[in-house]
């Protein structure tokens, strides 16, 4: 194995005799792990820059298979580098296909939990944060990751990272129990067993699992055999370890069996923020996963979260405003010598919009205008009066006082019910001037 010019990386591994040794600029210098999906090396070009490539398990002799393979690269590459691993090209034309993307030194989420015990305390919290965020990111791009798992989070110096996005999907690995995801499969959402349709609250499922295996150790619907774990995931409730009381509420809501049930990333997001007041105003989804990324990447688990003040021109739910420029987020630098032996077209990665209902008011408006109409004295007032109008016509015609105390009564209640109900719908008291 080629010498590495920095520091040691943890967890990798010796070339075995028939892997490659270059791909495109970069020299393989060792193996990071290897999946269903292919085997992913660590690369290195001529100044030292990192890479992690990916080798993947995928014949694109096939037009079709090799024109969704590139759309879905194309897509993971729109990604917005919020607590993710950024793609950087692919390779589709040689005999092996791969993908380059950034590489981020740390311990897989899998191996520290294993080496190291449960995550806790703010590190957890920091950890849900982190790994919902770079979801929100994935989703708003229009991908989805297909196969999040502790394996795929990369606890990376300045937060955690997600890695792998899009991979899954670009090669069709959307089977259900194949034996290319059997090793996923604890944290695989029901309609995956049922082979419904794969979209965006799959991955909020293996959120759940994924942080529910930090903080216990074990995946919430066990990892013994794979019918065993599937028999769980579809029929029974998830086994969760001792979560902060809103953790808790969250992961029992994205663990559920039916997806229109489950919140999405963003909502997760906002809710996480909230229980630390690191946001209470609407937020445009890029400051949002700004702020996200800045509480996941806290330099120890112990320091204060950062906070947030909304600025004027962040636009309220009833008074849309036009999308600010997108600012770049501070994140590490990627290697910008490798050229793509065929490029990826991208495009824009994002528009920022208003997250829905962030900070907008619960209901029982109507309710309060109904209660304050009931007891408005002039509309009582007007119902007295011409209550008292009808009584005295009542008399006239009838001269007799019980039918114009009837034809009183009646008027008034009349008369006060249709004010209070045309008042209530039209959403205010009229100006009495």
């Amino acid at each position: 194995m080629s010498e590495l010019a920095g520091t040691p990386v943890p967890g990798l591994a010796k070339l075995w005799t028939h892997d490659p040794v270059t791909a495109g600029p970069y020299r393989l210098v060792g193996r990071l792990g290897a999946g269903g999906q292919g085997v992913v090396y660590l690369g290195e070009d001529d100044a030292g820059d990192r890479v992690a490539v990916k080798m993947v398990n995928v014949d694109l002799s096939d037009p079709r298979a090799r024109s969704q393979f590139v759309k879905e690269i194309a897509a993971a590459r729109r990604v917005a580098p919020f607590c993710t691993a950024q793609v950087l090209f692919a390779e589709v034309d040689g005999e092996r296909p791969y993908v380059v993307s950034e590489f981020i030194e740390g311990l897989t989420l899998h191996r520290h939990v294993r080496e190291r015990g449960p995550v806790t305390g703010n590190a957890l919290h920091r950890l849900a944060v982190g790994t919902v965020t770079a979801l929100a990111a994935i989703h708003s791009a229009g991908v989805v990751h297909c196969d999040l798992k502790p394996d795929n989070v990369v606890l990376g110096e300045d937060g955690p990272r997600v890695i792998d996005f899009g991979i899954a999907r670009a090669l069709g690995v959307t089977e259900t129990a194949s034996s290319r995801v059997m090793g996923t499969t604890a944290y695989m959402a029901p309609e995956r067993f049922r082979n419904d349709a794969i979209g965006p609250p799959c991955d909020v499922f293996a959120w759940a699992a994924t942080i529910a295996f930090a903080a216990g150790g074990r995946p919430p619907f066990g990892n013994d055999s794979l019918f065993a774990v599937m028999h769980r995931v579809l029929h029974d409730p998830p086994e969760l370890p001792a979560l902060p009381p809103v953790l808790d509420e969250l992961i029992r809501e994205c663990l559920a069996k039916d997806p229109a049930d489950r919140p999405a990333a963003e909502r997760v997001l906002v809710r996480l923020l909230r229980q630390d007041g690191t946001v209470s105003e609407p937020l445009r989804r890029e400051n949002l996963l700004e702020v996200g990324n800045e509480t996941a990447g806290a330099p120890t688990p112990n320091d204060p979260l950062p906070q947030v003040t909304p600025t004027a021109s962040q636009p309220r739910p009833t008074q849309p405003q036009a999308p600010a420029p997108p600012r770049t987020p501070t994140r590490p630098t990627v290697p910008t010598q490798a050229r793509p032996t065929q490029p990826v077209t991208t495009q824009p990665a994002h528009q920022p919009v208003t997250v829905p209902g962030v900070g907008a008011g619960g209901g029982g408006g109507a309710w309060r205008r109904l209660r304050g109409e009931a007891l408005d004295a002039w509309g009582i007032s007007t119902a007295l009066f011409l209550g008292s109008a009808g009584s005295a016509a009542g008399y006239v015609a009838s001269s007799a006082v019980g039918p114009a105390a009837a034809a009183g009564a009646v008027t008034f209640v009349v008369v006060y019910l249709v004010r209070l109900l045309v008042a209530t719908a039209v959403g205010g008291r009229p100006d009495h001037g």
